[in-house]
């Protein structure tokens, strides 16, 4: 194999099937990233069998040459030796050669490396995909609903399902779950199918895979082809594929954890009541207390406290922009609603409150596509 290639680009490649890659692998041929030129273009990619990254760099594009290929072949060459070789490497261009016995030859301005290869044909086969389930959205939509999602899935393997997100699909509407069992947040949004009977109701993807696709998305308007089927689940754009496992088991149906009715409600403004309740954790910051407690004021003002025994107590006045319903006394974890507040994007949110010790559930004051819902702390 004999190739020479843009910098650039490589290095972008390299970085994108990289976050794949776990040091962690029993397979040691999965330590490493495959490379292999076609008279197409390069193909690199990185599997750690739960997430596999395909990245595609084509001879040409917009009349410009990225790759000039001399000899076709392939090479699996060590991840975390070689990605940061390519992104040292001196010149605009680097020259790939391998020789006998997988040595791999790196050619950049005044630089050479040469490097020990392994065999690619031990690299196994990314799975074979039916595209029968698809659907498509832009990808800045996509980056939206995984940030508005991740962070409120479990980070505790005791119920590897709560690991995941859950998707359903029905008639062009997606919905995105995501639940540790003390909150819960929920996205909807309207997706192109490829027929308008696609429905599915219990795929899980893992949250670390929604969290690395994230990281590779570019923030822009294209659009991003989701294929799904049993057991995998499959992100197709131009030059990018990106597999992921899907988690076995079902989910909690969470539909019905979601109040119908309220005993109290409020409207604040969002940044207000984000700064008002950081400060308010500022005092717990060495423990592990983030709980703030609310209670209602006359002239529709909600009062937050916080109290660490060891260091003091935290008194904040926010004001509401409507208020109706009962007085509230409730209290919650306060962290647990600033990672909400840091993702929804409205100037307004509306609180409705089922009483002190049931959940409450928070969202934007102007849109219905999401919702947050809390469980409450018992403090006596």
């Amino acid at each position: 194999m004999k190739f020479t290639i843009q910098r650039d680009k490589f290095v972008q490649s390299v970085q994108h099937v990289s976050k794949a890659i776990s040091s962690r692998t029993t397979i040691p041929i999965l330590t490493g990233v495959k490379i292999e030129a076609s008279d197409e273009g390069v193909t690199l990619t990185g599997s750690d069998s739960d997430i596999s990254i395909e990245s595609f760099i084509p001879k040409e594009e917009e009349d410009n040459q990225l790759v000039d290929i001399e000899q076709e072949g392939s090479i699996v060459l060590q991840a975390r030796f070689f990605a940061d070789i390519v992104k040292k490497l001196p010149g605009d261009t680097i020259e790939v050669v391998v020789s006998d016995q997988f040595v791999t030859r790196l050619t950049s301005g005044s630089s050479v490396f040469n490097l020990n290869g392994l065999d690619p044909e031990e690299y196994p086969r990314l799975p074979e995909i039916e595209e029968e389930n698809v659907f498509k959205m832009p990808k800045d939509l996509l980056k939206s609903i995984i940030r508005q999602t991740a962070f409120a899935v479990s980070t505790v393997e005791t119920r590897p399902i709560l690991t995941g997100i859950h998707w359903s699909v029905e008639e062009g509407n997606l919905t995105c779950t995501a639940t540790d069992s003390h909150r819960l947040a929920m996205r909807h949004a309207q997706v192109e199918t490829n027929s308008g009977e696609l429905t599915f109701s219990n795929v899980v993807i893992p949250g670390k895979s929604l969290t690395e696709l994230n990281k590779i998305l570019d923030d822009t308007d294209d659009w991003i082809d989701i294929i799904v089927t049993d057991n995998q689940i499959l992100f197709k754009s131009t030059n990018l594929l990106f597999f992921s496992r899907l988690l076995d088991g079902n989910y909690p149906a969470t539909k019905n954890m979601i109040p119908s009715s309220s005993k109290t409600s409020v409207t604040l403004n969002a940044k207000q009541l984000l700064a008002s309740i950081e400060r308010a954790l500022l005092l717990s910051r060495e423990g592990k207390n983030n709980v703030v407690n609310v209670k209602t004021m006359e002239n529709q003002v909600l009062e937050i406290t916080s109290v660490t025994p060891e260091v003091g107590k935290v008194t904040e006045s926010v004001e509401t922009l409507n208020y109706s319903g009962e007085e509230l006394r409730i209290s919650f974890n306060g962290k647990n609603l600033i990672d909400a507040l840091k993702v929804i994007e409205s100037t307004d949110i509306t609180i409705d409150f089922t009483g002190a010790m049931s959940p409450f559930v928070m969202k934007p004051a102007d849109q219905d596509h999401m919702l947050h819902l809390f469980s409450p702390v018992r403090t006596y």
